[in-house]
């Protein structure tokens, strides 16, 4: 066996592990949707919908409960990656990302101000104005998005094989935006608020992606994507509460109310799949390049469709279905790309 022979070898062996961890990301991104949408219906954020609603209307109320239930998400997250980096022994290397390698930690910075209060609170917004069916679905545009930014940005390499899957999750995206639009406006009336969440996700995650990509030519997977959690949890907590506070809503009186038994464990429950399900998909970046990371990760989709039809017999409407199963169609084209004959993911 000759030198390029076990090049061409060692290659298809790190993409599989790749794609394996890309899997990984895409059956614990879908199970996050449970508690996602259990969270809504219990103490104290059903109370302080209520309430908020009764002052400000029932859109600022789902506004402000999804901007709280984001807070504790990070919150949560970060407990589970703290965890997983101690038992790992990772803190010393976390210490050194974060004093030796700055342009590292302000890739992660930046990746947590896409990631949280723009995916994800688009993620809990689209769930909470139109249902989490939509939200998941929805967000599967955001292979798109990360594959372009990162073959504009640092060449990264994107085959025609590749190149046609992401047209036909483009063409799934329109599906299920138009479709929804149009059965809304016949039925009386359009939950814009909602579509506007689920646009959040798709380009949230995908230029969240693309900077992680960057940022981790530099650093180590676990270690990157808990830097990339202090980032977001120092955003929630210490700037967009207190400002959300100071402009009159009571969600310094919920924050302290959602400290109790049945909250913390569907916060946890939360925690622990948003979390793992993070550390898999920044594991897959470095293996497998951005844009095929981000299309395997997209079959949570149709895990997280099938995962609510299970735990809460939530059917989603036929575009939703439609769309869905073309974005998953298009991950799938990905999927079948010849890993073996792909040289390099970058173009350098």
């Amino acid at each position: 066996m000759d030198i390029r022979e076990l090049k061409r070898l060692e290659n298809k062996r790190k993409m599989n592990k790749g794609y394996m961890w890309a899997l990984f990301c895409a059956v614990l991104w879908a199970l996050w949707y449970i508690p996602g949408t259990i969270i809504w219906a219990i103490p104290p954020f059903d109370t302080m919908w209520v309430a908020i609603d009764a002052t400000h209307g029932a859109s600022m109320a789902t506004i402000i409960v999804a901007v709280l239930i984001t807070a504790f998400n990070a919150l949560t997250v970060i407990i589970a990656l703290l965890v997983w980096n101690g038992v790992l022994g990772k803190f010393g290397e976390m210490k050194r990302t974060l004093t030796e390698l700055h342009p590292c930690s302000k890739w992660f910075f930046l990746a947590s101000i896409f990631g949280g209060p723009i995916a994800i609170l688009g993620s809990f917004i689209a769930i909470g104005f139109i249902g989490a069916s939509f939200a998941a679905v929805a967000a599967l545009l955001y292979p798109i998005v990360g594959s372009v930014l990162a073959w504009k940005w640092y060449g990264e390499q994107i085959s025609r094989r590749a190149a046609f899957g992401i047209v036909v999750i483009m063409i799934g995206g329109i599906t299920i935006f138009v479709g929804g639009a149009i059965a809304d406006i016949a039925a009386g009336g359009v939950s814009w608020i909602g579509y506007l969440g689920g646009l959040m996700c798709a380009c949230g995650w995908g230029i969240e992606g693309a900077i992680a990509g960057k940022g981790l030519d530099i650093a180590e997977p676990d270690v990157g994507i808990t830097i990339r959690f202090i980032g977001e949890n120092v955003i929630w907590w210490i700037i967009i509460i207190p400002i959300v506070a100071l402009a009159g809503f009571p969600v310094v009186e919920y924050a302290f109310a959602a400290l109790n038994p049945l909250s913390i464990l569907v916060l946890g429950f939360a925690g622990i799949t948003f979390g793992y399900c993070y550390v898999s998909w920044y594991k897959s970046f470095p293996l497998i390049g951005v844009g095929r990371g981000q299309g395997i990760a997209n079959l949570y989709g149709l895990c997280a469709v099938i995962f609510l039809y299970l735990f809460f017999a939530q059917v989603p409407p036929w575009t939703v279905l439609l769309g869905g199963a073309l974005c998953v169609l298009g991950s799938f084209v990905m999927i079948s790309e010849e890993t073996g004959d792909v040289e390099s993911i970058r173009g350098d």
